[in-house]
């Protein structure tokens, strides 16, 4: 596990050190936005990361359902957590890039606000999980990821199905869409990079996660074990 992880550790690092030079050096500038556009390459990476996480995390989540597995569960609850993390930093990013675009930090539209929402959705997931009873939470949880999949769809789509302020697609939005060909290469390598990023943090959680199932286990065993001496004839 140890050497894997650390060659792995060291493949993401170069990653995203070529996405950093490809975003900042080799991509060319943007006609209308200037520099402040290459920010584009960390927000749509990003975001792309997190609704994958997200999506990860359904799956994971319908399947502990379905056959009860504790990995399934600690599996789950890695992705949303790193998706979390990842969906905060998209939406900064976003806001960062709206201000001396748009002249504005945050505005409600579809896109932007379901956003919002499903941010929402997983700082719940993750609060739900902390604050139930452990008999509960996981089943809890895994309904309230079947939502949160919903709005990852409602994100995705938003500015398909509604005139919003956020830019149209660039990238499978039909006629007129489409980026210059080492944008699409900086961003691609920077998707690239955020995923393995994501594949070791998700890889740290859910080992610690296991780690708390087991002990959360030991120490269930033994109160058992302990009222049943308690009860035991003498």
């Amino acid at each position: 596990m140890k050497p894997t992880f650390t060659i792995f550790a060291l493949i993401t690092l170069a990653l995203l050190s070529y996405g950093l030079y490809q975003a900042l050096v080799v991509a060319p500038t943007e006609a209308t936005m200037g520099n402040v556009q290459r920010i584009f390459y960390y927000h749509v990476a990003l975001a792309w990361t997190a609704m994958d996480l997200f999506l990860a995390n359904f799956i994971a989540s319908i399947i502990y359902l379905l056959r009860r597995r504790p990995a399934a569960d600690a599996l789950a609850y890695a992705f949303a957590a790193v998706g979390l993390v990842y969906a905060t930093a998209f939406l900064i990013t976003g806001m960062l890039w709206a201000r001396p675009v748009w002249g504005i930090w945050w505005t409600w539209d579809a896109r932007l606000t379901s956003a919002l929402v499903l941010w929402l959705i997983y700082a719940s997931y993750l609060m739900l999980r902390r604050y139930t009873t452990a008999g509960q939470n996981p089943v809890l949880a895994s309904v309230l990821a079947i939502f949160g999949a919903v709005d990852v769809v409602f994100v995705y789509m938003a500015i398909r199905w509604f005139r919003t302020q956020h830019p149209q697609p660039v990238i499978g939005g039909g006629e007129g869409s489409g980026i210059d060909p080492r944008m699409f290469f900086a961003l691609m390598v920077n998707v690239a990079a955020f995923h393995c990023l994501a594949g070791l943090l998700i890889a740290l959680r859910y080992r610690l996660e296991r780690v708390r199932q087991q002990v959360e286990e030991a120490h269930a065993m033994k109160a058992v074990g302990e009222a049943e001496a308690r009860g035991a004839p003498r």
